[in-house]
């Protein structure tokens, strides 16, 4: 059984522009299956209309992300939500609403977030990180 894990839109983009911090976390992606957040979706598409990519680039950015699997908003997920943003105020860490929708998915999977922003999600009770971040 291949077991899935979310990966956070730092990752992600480290990824997709080739960035050197991308090679630390190659060996955990690796024979996984690879989820992303809804919220990971509009972001990168937000950073590319911010950074004014022309048609070109932005299908550049769609099709890299055809290899990964968007888990898209729903109850449970909503729940989810919900429960981590709790968790983050209670644990004195409150979280801003994008990592919390990314933070979200993971805890509905069960699956484990990679991130190189772990500070962003260290009060969330019952989530794993993965970060290679110094």
């Amino acid at each position: 059984m291949i077991s899935a894990i979310v990966i956070d839109t730092d990752v992600i983009s480290y990824i997709f522009k080739g960035d050197t911090r991308s090679a630390s976390y190659y060996s955990h992606l690796s024979g996984k299956l690879a989820l992303i957040s809804f919220m990971t979706l509009a972001e990168l598409r937000q950073w590319a209309l911010l950074r004014n990519w022309g048609d070109a680039r932005r299908q550049q950015l769609e099709d890299f992300l055809h290899d990964y699997i968007v888990i898209h908003s729903n109850h449970q997920l909503c729940s989810k939500w919900a429960e981590a943003t709790r968790s983050a105020i209670r644990n004195g860490r409150p979280i801003d609403s994008a990592d919390a929708w990314v933070a979200a998915t993971a805890l509905l999977h069960g699956a484990p977030l990679v991130t190189h922003n772990r500070n962003h999600y260290v009060g969330i009770d019952g989530l794993i990180l993965i970060s290679e971040a110094p």
